[in-house]
């Protein structure tokens, strides 16, 4: 029974609850969160609108095929995670100027 009660504890072992690796969808989940963070913080400064937006734009696009393709609910709590915040990033970023920063019009 002593074995029964060892856990691990990192990352991996929180994404891949079902036993089973998923290296596809976990890459997915943790590119989001960082597109997201990325895009959340340069939304911070109307100087880098270009960087919001896009990064956001691409956290959106990867979060949601992420979505699509998910195995697990700690996969999706990630990709929920990251794309909440690339669509703050993204939609501020619009706000401050857009994706081609004026160029077209």
């Amino acid at each position: 029974m002593a074995q029964a009660v060892r856990t691990q504890r990192n990352l991996i072992s929180f994404l891949n609850s079902d036993g089973r690796p998923h290296p596809v969808e976990n890459t997915l989940a943790v590119t989001t969160l960082v597109l997201g963070a990325i895009a959340a913080l340069t939304a911070l400064s109307p100087s880098l609108h270009l960087i919001s937006s896009w990064v956001g734009l691409i956290g959106i696009g990867t979060g949601l095929w992420g979505q699509y393709i998910s195995s697990t609910t700690s996969e999706r709590f990630l990709l929920i995670i990251g794309l909440g915040a690339a669509g703050l990033g993204f939609y501020i970023g619009l706000a401050h100027g857009g994706l081609f920063g004026g160029l077209f019009g």
